[in-house]
C-alpha cells in the first residue's frame, strides 16, 4: 500500500458505516502516595489547539492558573499519516522536552508494539520519562484537584456536592455531542449518518432546554461539564456544520446554547485558548477522505458573532 492511499482511509474506528472511538490505554493518576505524586514542574502536557479533547485540558490549566506548574507544548495542527507531528527547533511546534519528531515516539516508549491511533492530550512525566495518562477526562480532574497547593486559584470545577450530576451529564454530552459530531462526520452509510444526525440534534435540543433560565449546566458556577460541552460547541459552526455535515442548524441559531458559548468564549482566560485558524486547518486539511481538495473555507465569521 502506498503512502498516498493510506492517508485517504477512514479512521480505524470506522466499521460497518459507523464510528466507534478507541479507548485510551494509559490511565495512571497523579495523587499523593502514588508513583506519580503532585509536584511543580514535573509534568508536561502534549497538546493541540485544534483538538477538542486537548482543548479541555488547556482551558483547565488557564482557569486554575497552572501555567507555571504544568509545562505544555503543541503539535502541528495538520496531522500526517504518521500522526501528530512536531516541528523543527525554530518552530512553535517544537518539542523542547524530548525533541520528538512525532508524538508516536512517546507511545512507543510505553509500548513498542503500539499500533493504534495516537491521540492528544498526553500527560507526560519528565522524571520517569513516561506517559502518565492520555485520557482527557482523567487529566482535567487531576488538574482541578491535585495541584492546588501550587496555585493561587480557589476555583473548584468539580465540587463534591455536584459530582454525580456532573458525571451523568458528562456521559450524556460525550456520547451524544462531543463524540456525536464525529459519528456524523465519519459515517460511511447514509442511514447511519442520518440516524447519528438525528441523535446529535435531539441532544442539542435537550441541552438547549436544560439551559433555560440558567447560566451553567450544573449549579450556579462553572464546572467541568461546561468546559466539556464548550469545546465542541465552539467548533460547531466553524467546522462541524460543513465538514461533518451537521448542517441541520447552527449553534448560533439556538438562544441558550449560543449565550452559553459567548459567555465562556468571552472569559478572559478561555478566549486565548481558542485558535480558529488551527482548528480549521486541522479538520479541513487532515481528513482528505472528507475534503480531498484540502481547501479551508474562508468563513463563517464566527468571531464577530461571539464578541459583544
Amino acid at each position: 500500500m502506498t503512502e498516498s492511499k493510506s492517508i485517504i482511509q477512514f479512521p480505524k474506528e470506522t466499521s460497518n458505516g459507523a464510528f466507534k472511538r478507541q479507548k485510551s490505554v494509559f490511565r495512571e493518576f497523579i495523587q499523593e502516595d502514588s508513583k506519580y505524586i503532585p509536584e511543580k514542574e514535573r509534568y508536561h502536557l502534549y497538546l493541540s489547539y485544534a483538538c477538542p479533547w486537548a482543548h479541555r485540558t488547556l482551558i483547565v490549566i488557564a482557569l486554575k492558573e497552572l501555567e507555571s506548574v504544568i509545562s505544555t507544548s503543541f503539535v502541528d495542527p495538520i496531522r500526517s499519516n504518521k500522526g501528530w507531528q512536531f516541528g523543527s527547533n525554530d518552530s512553535r511546534y517544537y518539542d523542547s522536552i524530548n525533541e520528538f519528531n512525532y508524538l508516536m515516539e512517546a507511545y512507543k516508549i510505553m509500548d513498542t508494539e503500539y499500533n493504534m491511533r495516537v491521540t492528544v492530550p498526553v500527560l507526560w512525566d519528565k522524571q520517569t520519562k513516561q506517559i502518565v495518562n492520555n485520557e482527557s477526562s482523567d487529566i482535567i480532574i487531576m488538574l482541578n484537584s491535585q495541584f492546588n497547593k501550587y496555585t493561587n486559584s480557589k476555583l473548584n470545577l468539580y465540587p463534591e456536592e455536584h459530582k454525580i450530576e456532573i458525571d451523568e451529564l458528562n456521559q450524556y454530552i460525550y456520547s451524544n455531542i462531543n463524540n456525536g459530531v464525529y459519528k456524523c462526520g465519519f459515517a460511511t452509510i447514509q442511514k447511519v449518518y442520518e440516524s447519528e444526525v438525528e441523535n446529535l440534534f435531539n441532544a442539542l435540543d435537550k441541552i438547549e432546554l436544560s439551559l433555560e433560565g440558567k447560566t451553567y449546566l450544573v449549579g450556579a458556577k462553572l464546572t467541568l461539564a461546561d468546559i466539556r460541552l464548550f469545546v465542541t460547541l465552539i467548533r460547531f459552526d466553524a467546522v462541524y456544520f460543513n465538514h461533518f455535515k451537521t448542517n441541520r442548524q447552527h449553534i448560533y441559531e439556538y438562544t441558550n446554547l449560543w449565550n452559553f458559548v459567548k459567555l465562556l468564549y468571552n472569559n478572559e482566560k478561555v478566549r486565548p485558548t481558542v485558535k480558529f485558524d488551527e482548528i480549521k486547518d486541522h479538520y479541513f486539511k487532515t481528513h482528505p477522505f472528507i475534503n480531498p481538495s484540502g481547501i479551508v473555507p474562508v468563513g463563517p465569521s464566527i468571531i464577530e458573532r461571539l464578541i459583544p
